[in-house]
C-alpha cells in the first residue's frame, strides 16, 4: 500500500549513514519531511536542508559513528561503495564490510533499537540466470566481484546481529534503483548518449528488475515502522523492486527517448564486450595501480546485462505491508522530466567535474 508520510507518528532522532548519496539523500529527505529529527554522518557531503543536523564522520572511525549514534532510535545504514571491479577491493571491503561492522557496534554500545541496513540483490547472485528468485535464495557461493562478496559479508553480519535481541534488524536489497537525483548511473547514460552513442551489450531478451528511488524510501521508512509492530521482521532480508521485469536495454531506452534522445542503434557481441573489460581492467590494475574509471564497464558488469535476474516481492508485501506505489512508466517519465530541472542539470555537471570526490554510494559503473 502507498505510505502517507504525513500521518505518520513523530518518533526518536534517526542516523542515516551516506545520506548524501542517491538512496541516503532521499531517504533523508522524506524523514525530515516527516518532521523527524535526522543526523547524517559522512566525510564528504555539505548540508542540504537547514533542519538536518549534518556530521563530519567516516564510518571506518568507529569511536566518531558511536558519539554520533547517541541518542538514536534508527540507524538506516545507505554508506557503500558500489564499485564492480576488483580493482577497488580494499576500499569496498573497509566501507561496505569494515563499515558496516562499526555501524552494528555503534549500535550496541549507543542502544539503538532499530538497524535498516540497505544491502543488495546482487549478493544471490552468482553469474547464472535468476527469474522469479526470492529470498529463499542462498547467497552466492561463487565470487563475482569483491563489491559483492563485501556486500554478502555485510548483510551476513546485521542479520545475525539481530539475534542478539539488542537492536532489532533487517536487510533491504533493492535491485538497479533510478530516479530523480541520481548522480552516477543516468549521467553516466546521458554522457554516452550525448558522446559515442550508447551500445546494446549481447542480447535483448534477458530480463531485469528495476526499482524507483520512491518506491525504495517508501519500503526503508516502511521497514523502520514493521521492526516495532512486528518482531518476525528483524533478522530477515527482503527484495525491493518494482515487480516489473524488462529487457535492461529496453529499459535504457525507454528512458533515454523519453528523455528526447533516439532509440539504441549500436550492438556489441557478449563476447568481445567481456573480452574487452577483462582488458580495460586488466591494464588499469598493472599500470594504473587500480585507479580505474568509474564510467567503464567489468566483466561483473557485463555477465549481470545478460542473465535474468528479476525477484518476487511477496516476503516484502506481506510482512512489511509494502508495495511499489510508483509504476516503472511513471518512474520513467518523472525522470526524464527531472533532466529539466536547473538543479538537477548542476548536479550532473558536478558528476562529470574529475576533481569532486563523490559521496561512497554513488561510485561504480551498474547501480545496485
Amino acid at each position: 500500500m502507498g505510505l502517507d508520510i504525513r500521518n505518520a507518528l513523530i518518533k526518536g532522532p534517526v542516523l542515516v549513514t551516506g545520506g548524501c548519496g542517491f538512496i541516503g539523500g532521499a531517504i533523508v529527505h522524506a524523514l525530515a519531511d516527516e518532521g523527524r529529527d535526522v543526523r547524517v554522518v559522512s566525510p564528504l557531503c555539505h548540508s542540504f536542508r537547514s533542519d538536518v543536523r549534518f556530521l563530519n564522520v567516516d564510518i571506518r572511525d568507529l569511536s566518531a559513528l558511536v558519539r554520533a549514534c547517541q541518542g538514536c532510535e534508527t540507524v538506516i545504514h545507505c554508506a557503500s561503495v558500489v564499485q564492480t571491479r576488483n580493482t577497488a577491493r580494499d576500499e569496498m571491503w573497509s566501507v561496505n564490510y569494515g563499515g558496516t561492522v562499526n555501524v552494528i557496534e555503534a549500535c550496541r554500545r549507543a542502544g539503538v533499537r532499530k538497524l535498516v541496513h540497505i544491502s543488495s540483490a546482487s549478493v544471490v547472485f552468482e553469474g547464472r540466470d535468476i527469474e522469479a528468485g526470492d529470498e529463499t535464495l542462498p547467497y552466492a557461493e561463487v565470487s563475482m566481484s569483491a563489491y559483492v562478496d563485501s556486500k554478502i559479508e555485510a548483510e551476513r553480519r546485521v542479520l545475525e546481529f539481530a539475534t542478539e535481541g539488542v537492536t532489532r534488524a533487517c536487510a533491504l536489497r533493492p535491485h538497479l534503483v533510478f530516479g530523480p537525483g541520481d548522480q552516477r548511473f543516468l549521467p553516466n547514460i546521458l554522457k554516452r548518449a550525448d558522446g559515442a552513442g550508447i551500445r546494446e551489450v549481447g542480447r535483448r531478451e534477458k530480463l531485469s528488475d528495476f526499482v524507483y528511488i520512491d518506491n525504495v524510501v517508501d519500503a526503508v521508512l516502511t521497514a523502520e515502522r514493521a521492526l516495532d509492530s512486528n518482531g518476525l521482521v528483524s533478522g530477515q532480508a527482503y527484495f525491493v523492486t518494482n515487480a516489473e521485469p524488462v529487457p535492461f536495454f529496453e529499459f535504457i531506452e525507454r528512458l533515454l527517448m523519453a528523455s528526447g534522445y533516439g532509440p539504441i542503434r549500436r550492438r556489441i557481441p557478449y563476447w568481445v564486450a567481456y573480452a574487452g573489460a577483462g582488458i580495460v581492467e586488466g591494464f588499469h590494475a598493472v599500470i594504473r595501480r587500480g585507479l580505474v574509471p568509474e564510467d567503464g564497464l567489468s566483466r561483473f558488469a557485463v555477465r549481470y546485462l545478460n542473465t535474468h535476474h528479476y525477484f518476487r516481492i511477496d516476503k516484502a508485501r506481506r510482512d512489511l505491508h509494502w508495495q511499489p506505489r510508483v509504476s516503472l512508466a511513471e518512474g520513467i517519465a518523472r525522470t526524464a522530466n527531472s533532466l529539466h530541472d536547473s538543479a538537477y542539470d548542476r548536479a550532473l555537471r558536478v558528476q562529470q567535474e574529475p576533481s569532486i570526490t563523490k559521496e561512497p554510494d554513488d561510485k561504480g559503473d551498474v547501480p545496485r
